[in-house]
């Protein structure tokens, strides 16, 4: 059931650069109104998230990968904005068919996929997919007509958080014997496809895999192996949590840079999550008990990493935490979630002020790989979803849309 609700809204920057606009509706107005735990989902910030980026890579194609926040507030404003979209199984083309996206703007990038994988993107018109060795790309021998394909190759960053290359991609020495292997088969690779992980603090490994790969299609022109005229950069781009992170106009010079060694007709395409939706969504929850364990304060949070939290252990996130209670007496706190779970621990070494039952406790930058990766474990609710400015379903900027999941 959707309830709407009026509301203003305000701009500011955050320390990262990043745009936010709150509501002028407090949090803990907020908090009464539709309790905790909550997710609030600003979709303006999504937009000028995906813009910023298109201006720091000018010319590239952004196809939103959509398991950052697989929302469909998040899709139907994206796609309003002309964002292309990354899909990886049947669910995620079922969310953005449902929310109208057309298929030549999706690329499929799982490297590892389904028979029923293949027919379903292929069914819905999404003709782009992502190998990386053999025995995928045999499984498009029945498909050479429908389906074109990039080779994934691995480039690994010693500065990235996620190491994505460890688990996908061929080595760059095994491009050529894939080519031939797809071309013995009739399948014809149009380009490569690279990710050097996630949260890198520099550009640097992202900027030579583009230098690498610029090599790897001239030889391959020249010496007439394929045509590849398609270089997919993946993503990457960083979320400024706890560490700073250089400006995304800083962060992609060098980037803009390597492109050039490019050939001119090599079409270049990008596969951002994070930095388009970290900063879009606050987390709001509430003190539900507190115990005194050791030299610490513990809070009991209903929020925690099983729920909204849940990238401080999948993603290895350190969100930017705000009490909102204010005071000068601070002491040492732990903040910990509803769970029976040792686990479950969102912070520790905190110097705050005492809080009391009732408090809130707000999480920052909560877009990415947080509600994707949540879970039903002690059967405590998922936190409502609260979703500001989506003018694309026809929620005018002062507007709130109440939702569930």
């Amino acid at each position: 059931m959707k309830k709407l609700l009026h509301m203003e809204a305000y701009s500011r920057k955050r320390a990262d650069g990043s745009s936010c606009i709150a509501p002028r509706m407090s949090y803990q107005e907020l908090a009464g109104r539709y309790g905790t735990p909550l997710l609030l989902l600003n979709c303006h910030v999504l937009e000028k998230q995906y813009r910023r980026l298109k201006r720091a890579l000018p010319g590239l194609d952004l196809f939103y990968a959509i398991k950052t926040l697989p929302h469909r507030s998040v899709i139907e404003t994206l796609n309003a904005a002309g964002c292309g979209f990354d899909v990886a199984s049947c669910g995620e083309i079922d969310l953005v068919e449902e929310c109208g996206v057309p298929a030549h703007r999706c690329i499929h990038t799982h490297p590892i996929k389904r028979p029923e994988d293949i027919e379903r993107s292929l069914d819905y018109g999404c003709t782009t997919f992502v190998v990386d060795n053999p025995i995928e790309i045999d499984k498009f021998r029945e498909y050479r007509d429908r389906a074109r394909l990039l080779l994934r190759v691995g480039f690994r960053s010693p500065d990235a958080v996620v190491d994505l290359a460890r688990k996908y991609g061929c080595p760059p020495g095994e491009v050529p014997a894939l080519l031939k292997h797809a071309a013995s088969a009739g399948i014809r690779i149009k380009g490569l496809s690279f990710h050097v992980g996630s949260q890198a603090l520099n550009s640097g490994a992202h900027a030579d895999a583009v230098r690498e790969s610029a090599e790897i299609i001239r030889y391959c022109r020249e010496s007439r192996l394929a045509r590849l005229d398609i270089l997919d950069i993946g993503g990457g781009f960083p979320a400024g949590y706890s560490r700073e992170v250089p400006d995304i106009e800083e962060f992609c010079a060098p980037v803009r840079k390597a492109l050039n060694m490019l050939p001119p007709d090599v079409s270049v395409i990008a596969e951002p999550g994070r930095y388009i939706a970290a900063p879009a969504v606050t987390a709001i929850a509430s003190v539900v008990g507190k115990a005194m364990r050791g030299n610490s304060i513990w809070y009991y949070l209903d929020d925690g990493v099983y729920g909204s939290y849940s990238g401080k252990i999948f993603d290895r996130a350190e969100y930017p935490l705000e009490v909102l209670k204010k005071g000068d007496d601070l002491r040492r706190s732990v903040l910990a979630g509803p769970t029976c779970d040792s686990i479950d621990v969102i912070a520790e070494d905190l110097m705050l002020p005492e809080l009391e039952v009732g408090d809130l406790v707000v999480g920052h930058l909560m877009g990415a790989y947080t509600m994707a990766t949540a879970t039903d474990f002690n059967l405590f609710p998922r936190p409502r979803i609260v979703v500001m400015g989506n003018r694309s379903s026809g929620i005018g900027e002062s507007a709130v849309l109440e939702m569930r999941g």
